[in-house]
């Protein structure tokens, strides 16, 4: 155990690596690494909130959260009546990645990179088959980040899609009503990742599942910054082509 450090503590301060040594978050966004990301994020949406986060719900025995995770997968897969205008957030991405440069059909026809089908195996164990509390964190642990307080800079005073809306926008001189992927995100997270982090202050002590609910934490963001990585590696790729 980690002295007399609250459980929240703790997996704040894992978030809070993360965000300090993903080089993703401070390399400089390109053209090649935004149209990666549009592409790749949009296969990682529908494929996380339909399958991978269902299945945590399934595990849930706490109605109230397993209601919870539905919607906000509904959210993401169906039709976000709250902060997408009815869109689902893969759409609206979609929207974006037109707006960058990339045909519709590219994002359509787009494939996993094989960073990405690794990363969905690896999520399969972290959240399908493991105690539904350590599951819901890897559903929430990387919507944390756009919670403000982490990282320096920008990255502590708006979060992950706060900087992200930053470097695209400047990049290519998009508008705020443009950028709406980033800023849903900012409001949707904020409230996805406020669940998890909630249902982990009540239920891990009770469970005697506090260092489990830290290393699930710790073991869900290595594999978030894979997928980043790859989606970097893939960008660069791009850019030389």
């Amino acid at each position: 155990m980690a002295g007399t450090k609250s459980v929240v503590a703790r997996m704040d301060a894992v978030v809070n690596d993360f965000v300090r040594r993903c080089r993703y978050f401070y390399e400089p966004m390109t053209v090649g690494r935004a149209r990666i990301f549009a592409m790749q994020h949009r296969l990682n949406t529908r494929q996380r909130n339909s399958v991978l986060k269902l299945k945590v719900a399934t595990n849930c025995p706490v109605w109230d959260l397993r209601i919870g995770i539905i919607r906000a997968c509904s959210e993401e897969v169906i039709a976000d009546h709250v902060h997408g205008g009815g869109r689902p957030h893969w759409a609206i991405l979609e929207d974006l990645g037109v707006r960058i440069g990339l045909k519709r059909s590219e994002l359509q026809a787009a494939q996993p990179l094989p960073s990405t089908q690794l990363c969905w195996t690896a999520w399969e164990g972290l959240m399908a088959n493991r105690h539904w509390l350590e599951g819901i964190v890897g559903n929430t642990c990387a919507e944390r980040t756009n919670v403000p307080g982490y990282g320096t800079g920008i990255f502590r005073k708006r979060g992950w899609f706060g900087l992200e809306r930053e470097r695209w926008g400047r990049l290519f001189k998009l508008t705020e009503d443009e950028l709406e992927f980033f800023e849903l995100h900012e409001e949707a997270d904020i409230e996805h990742s406020n669940q998890g982090w909630r249902a982990v202050e009540k239920y891990a002590k009770q469970l005697h599942m506090e260092d489990a609910v830290v290393t699930a934490c710790e073991r869900n963001l290595h594999v978030w910054e894979h997928y980043l990585n790859g989606i970097a590696e893939a960008g660069d790729r791009l850019r030389k082509r």
